[in-house]
Formats: C-alpha cells, structure tokens, sequence
C-alpha cells in the first residue's frame, strides 16, 4: 500500500481505479507514410468517428437547448463531410505520401485562411468552423478520447490540473473522485467536484505516478489522502467511513422541506451555485431555495464559437423554468485570468488576474455585452431572474452596464419580445475597491453577491490558484471578515440585500459569524445545502452577536 498525502478539498470516501486524464496533444509530427492507401483509410475512419461525434452532440444540444443550437454542430458535421476539404486532405496523403495528421492540419489552415480572406462576414466566420473540425478530427487521429475518460467503469480522475474548458467537456458519469498534481482549494477541479458531490484532493505534486495507472485507489477527501492498493485494514476502515457519512446524508434527508432558521427565530436564504443547466436537478434535489450563482461563461467554455443569443436564451429559459419561480441569479460573463477561450483572441497578460476579465471584457466589447443581456431579458420572461456583473470596481462601470441593460430592454420592447420587468440588478463584491465604496454602489443596484475567492486574493494579495501559498491564502482573515460587515453594513444602510456566493459560505465555522453580521443569503454548492441547513437551525445568534462583532471589529 502507498499512501500520498495532498490537500482535501471537497470531502467524502471513493474507491475505484485511477484513470489519467487524456489531453490533446499539441506538438504536431510530420512524417512521410509509405503505404498511403492504409493512411488514406485512417483518415477515412477518423473522419467517420467526427461525424457522429457531432451528431450525437447535435441531439444532445436539441434535447437540451433547442434547434438553434443543435445548428452548429450540425454545421461542423457538414463541413467534416466537405468534398472539397476532404479532396485537399487526400491530396495531400496520396499525393504526396503525408501522414494524415500533417494532411488535416495544412488543408485546414488553407481552407480557414480562405474562409477568412473574403469579404462576407458569415463567410469569414467559418475560418473557425474549418478549425474547430479539424481538430477533432486530430483529437481521434492521435487517439485523444472525447470528455477526456476511456473506460466502461467509472474512475478516480488523475491529472496535473484541469482547465474550466477541460472540466466542462468531462463524461461526469464516469467520475468517481478527483485528485489532481497541482489546484487549490479555489480551482475549478475543486469547484467542479464539490458540485457534483464528490471527494477531490488537489496538491499531490508528482506522487500521483503514471505507473499507478489502473490501480485500485481509495480516496478520503476529508483528511487529503489516497490509498494506492490499500490494504484491508485501511480499505475496511474507509469503507466504514463512508457508511457512515452516508448515514449521515440520509439523516439531513429529514430536513428537506424545513426552514433556514435558527433557534431564535433568524432567517437566512441557502440558495445554490451552478455552471450549467445540467446542475439544476442537483440544486432541486438538495432543497435549495434558489440558484445564488449561475456561471454563464461555462456556456462560453463549452463552444468553440461565440454562443448566438439563441442557444443562449435557451440555456437561460430552461434553468429558469425548471426552478419553476424561484429566484435565479446569472452572472454576466467572467472570463480572462484562469478561464481563456481562445476564440476571444485575448492579448497574453502578465498579471491576468488584474488584466482584461469579466465585466471589464463586456464594456470593452459591448457586442458580446448585448448579446448575453438580450439572451438574458428574453429568458427573463420564464422565470424569476436576477442578473449580477462580475468584477465591478467603480460607479462608473455599473452605470455603463445598467445603461446596456436599458438599451436592451428598449430594443426588445420595440421588437414586440416579452421580458419581465422585475429582473433584479446586482453586483459581484469581489474587489476591495467595491467593498470600500459599496455604500454608493449600493445606491445603484438591488443586492450585492460576495465573491469571497477572489476578495481574499485582491485583499490578501495571495493567488488563489497557487496552492504553495497554503496558509497565506486565509479566509477567515479579519481583513477579509471586516470587509463582509463593511459590505452588509452598507447594503443595509441602502435597503437592499446581501448574499455570499463564494466556496466561504459553506464554511460551517463561519456560520454563526456571517448570522451575526446580517447576511441575507447564502449561496453553496448542491451537496452544502443540507448541511448548512443543520447548522444554521443549531445555532443561536443572539446570544453570541455581540462577543463576535466586538472580537471581529476590535
């Protein structure tokens, strides 16, 4: 048995192989081919493989999302199946002896710099098409499996570090648990894995071997371990482990449908994180009372295009009518710093985290902007929605975002499109700046939602994705607890209400101080909901209010 030690960040017991994550590989080989026939039938077979890949993603994106956005890959199927790119590509193998690799890649790039050259803006955007296709295709060639997992069982997820772009396209029913080289507690593996439930370890550096491969391993997410064929003492004792903490979800099974209130009569909304319309039955099935966060930019992530406002409307209306009116809040697009999409053509950063993201991408490209708030109003119409702009620092960047939404809303008034006219208007807390002025950004917006990830990075200024920083990386530091009561202070002072959207608010030692500073809501992954919940009926606040505010402020 060997036994690794990394850093737990989302708790629970798994056992199953370990399976390494596949990437694409990005180094392209070239080599002359002597039996071309056979490499001609290679491709032959690479290519068939695209096409009812995209097929079936095609049914997949109806299923959920409508016609408009089964078009695109309906789109790329035709092009995989394009005689004149085809032509090229065998050209290219029979012609002139290329491995089929060179092949796709060289007739792709003429094909994408011709689509680009012409004067047609539908044409132009076809360039990308021609990309994306071939790369698929690749992906099959070098033996790349799509959503990352080639087995029949599920798996204990290896890898260095997964990118917000990878995570998105993983066969989720295939994963049992993830343990990762690098991470933190703040990385998208771990936000991912705390979603859908399950145990994740990140920070094991490279004593999570290659040569483990297919072995059999128990993860405990609670204490950051892993057991690499653990003996029978340790299997049995995990095991035990895990009966009992599923003991234990059955037990807050017994709360669903109670209120989120402590014993002396204070209440508190426990609303749920999402970054896809796929995670609505977990936030259902946990009794959450809303979605506090919904992660547009995931829909981004999971396109090789820009989203139209059509596949994004229905990605909007089908979590909105499925929470069936309770309160959904979608944050504008955030991107940049750790989440890139290359399609967006953003200039390398050297300090990404202070660079060109979020709201500040939306303002400098208002057509992406329009775009997702047409998406967003037109959706409004099913549902109870809630719309906040991320990464907001100044008054002036919110009025300019308001102004947007106005604009928006006029042209859907005189388009005769239906919106709801209550959509609440509120703002991410997640820089110091906002936090230190929130008393005029109050004056401007409906709520305020705490992203505490990034205000302990800005406030720290400590990475929240560089996982050898470890204690610097704090949380529960009083800088950052002073600017939550600064924040709710000053929503308050303003009548409107605060929530924390951050990983900070399932923190259950945090609870009684978040009941004590007059946060309004809550918002945590599915799997938090319940348990946050015991907590906070478990709790008394008045008796406690005054020794924690004295201590947190003296």
């Amino acid at each position: 048995m060997i036994t690794i030690q990394g850093k737990g960040v989302s708790a629970g017991v798994a056992e199953g192989p370990l399976y390494f994550f596949q990437r694409a590989k990005t180094v392209l080989e070239r080599y002359t081919v002597e039996d071309t026939a056979a490499e001609w039938e290679r491709f032959k077979d690479a290519q068939q493989k695209c096409i009812d890949q995209l097929g079936e993603l095609a049914e997949k994106a109806r299923e959920e999302a409508g016609d408009d956005a089964a078009m695109l890959f309906e789109t790329h199927q035709m092009m995989a199946e394009d005689l004149d790119f085809e032509e090229a590509i065998q050209a290219l193998i029979t012609g002139e002896a290329n491995n089929a690799e060179a092949a796709v890649t060289d007739a792709a790039e003429q094909f994408a710099e011709m689509f680009a050259s012409m004067d047609d803006d539908y044409m132009q955007a076809r360039a990308a098409d021609v990309r994306d296709v071939s790369g698929r295709i690749l992906s099959i060639l070098y033996g790349v499996v799509q959503g990352g997992i080639d087995s029949d069982v599920p798996v204990v997820l290896a890898a260095d570090d997964l990118a917000p772009s990878e995570t998105i396209q993983l066969d989720k029913t295939k994963i049992l648990a993830f343990v990762t080289e690098g991470g933190s507690g703040s990385s998208h593996t771990a936000i991912l894995a705390r979603t859908m439930g399950i145990p994740a370890i990140v920070g094991l550096g490279d004593q999570i071997k290659p040569e483990f491969e297919g072995c059999t391993v128990m993860v405990d997410g609670s204490d950051g371990k892993v057991y690499v064929d653990p003996d029978e003492g340790t299997a049995a004792r995990l095991r035990d482990k895990k009966r009992q903490q599923d003991e234990y979800k059955q037990m807050l099974e017994e709360l669903k449908g109670k209120e989120n209130v402590t014993l002396d009569g204070q209440p508190i909304r426990v609303f749920c994180n999402i970054g896809s319309p796929d995670d609505v039955q977990a936030v259902l099935s946990n009794d959450a009372g809303g979605v506090g966060l919904f992660r547009s930019e995931f829909l981004y992530l999971n396109c090789d295009d820009y989203p139209t406002e059509d596949y994004q409307f229905e990605a909007y209306r089908k979590v909105l009518s499925e929470m069936d009116g309770r309160e959904v809040i979608i944050r504008t697009l955030d991107i940049g710093a750790d989440k890139q999409i290359g399609y967006f053509d953003l200039p390398e950063e050297e300090n990404p985290a202070l660079g060109n993201r979020a709201l500040r991408i939306c303002l400098n490209r208002p057509e992406i902007f329009r775009t997702q708030l047409r998406a967003l109003y037109r959706a409004s119409a099913y549902g109870n929605l809630g719309i906040m702009f991320p990464m907001v620092t100044s008054v002036w960047d919110v009025r300019e975002a308001k102004e947007m939404c106005e604009k928006v809303k006029a042209e859907l008034r005189a388009e005769g499109i239906p919106y709801a006219e209550n959509v609440q208007v509120g703002i991410m807390i997640e820089t110091p700046a906002a936090a230190v002025i929130s008393d005029r950004l109050a004056k401007e917006v409906d709520f305020f939602s705490c992203g505490t990830n990034d205000l302990t990075q800005y406030t720290l200024a400590c990475d929240r994705q560089n996982n050898d920083l470890g204690r610097f990386f704090d949380p529960h530091h009083p800088a950052v607890l002073r600017l939550l009561k600064m924040v709710t202070d000053n929503a308050h002072k303003n009548g409107i209400w605060v929530g924390i959207c951050g990983e900070l608010g399932a923190d259950l030692d945090l609870t009684e101080t978040f009941l004590s500073i007059g946060i309004d809501e809550l918002s945590v992954s599915p799997g938090s909901v319940l348990p946050l919940r015991k907590k906070i009926r478990e709790t008394t606040v008045s008796g406690a209010r005054d020794t924690i505010l004295a201590d947190l402020m003296g």
